[in-house]
């Protein structure tokens, strides 16, 4: 792993005044025909269910309760909208795993997170969410298989960072790097996160930002 910061102290403090401006929900869509319109750029978070990603937009957005985080795991079952700005959007995709419903209701989310990534021209990448405490499991395989599949641009972040010693993240980040090294769509950068603790939390908003190219 590079010692040497991604972004300098300009770039974090912009993408800071960024996430301080006005963020709010705009929608949930259950089917694709829902989506809003593509007309500004978006990111989009994915990840096992219960992985945290909905208390990780928060943190990014600093708002505690505009993601509604639950102990359920598979709450989050349509594609939901955040606008930051009126400049881009945030969207949080239906988790996978382990999600405590129904296969076929799972699998009906599912596919809506799937057909959102694979036919939507404004996504600028997407954020795989990993577990710090557990990292790459096979069912994560197939979701970068998927992003692979879909030739969309994805970066892994680890979340839940505070709960592993410093030496551990290290390995995991290190270890995650060439787990992903020959994967063709994988952003060669991996963000180790807590959203208790903030960390890792302003890297993350400047990696947003440049991936949408907002100036």
């Amino acid at each position: 792993m590079s010692d040497t910061p991604a972004f300098d102290e300009d770039a974090l403090e912009a993408a800071r005044i960024l996430f301080a401006h006005e963020t709010h929900f705009l929608m949930g869509a259950a089917a694709i025909a829902g989506l809003p319109a593509p007309d500004l750029p978006e990111v989009a978070f994915a990840g096992r269910s219960n992985v945290g990603k909905s208390s990780l937009i928060n943190a990014v957005t600093g708002r505690k309760e505009l993601a509604r985080a639950s102990n359920a795991p598979g709450r989050t079952r349509e594609v939901n909208f955040f606008v930051v700005d009126e400049k881009l959007r945030l969207v949080d995709l239906p988790g996978y795993g382990f999600a405590k419903v129904s296969r076929d209701t799972a699998k009906k989310f599912q596919n809506l997170g799937r057909s959102y990534l694979r036919g939507r021209p404004n996504l600028k990448r997407a954020y795989l969410l990993i577990d710090a405490r557990h990292g790459l499991k096979p069912v994560d395989t197939e979701a970068l298989d998927a992003f692979d599949l879909a030739a969309v641009s994805y970066q892994i972040v680890l979340t839940k960072a505070d709960k592993i010693k410093p030496a551990e993240v290290t390995r995991l980040v290190d270890a995650t790097l060439q787990a992903i090294a020959k994967r063709p769509a994988a952003f060669p950068r991996v963000i180790a996160t807590s959203s208790e603790t903030g960390q890792g939390i302003p890297e993350l908003r400047a990696e947003i930002i440049a991936a949408c190219a907002i100036a």
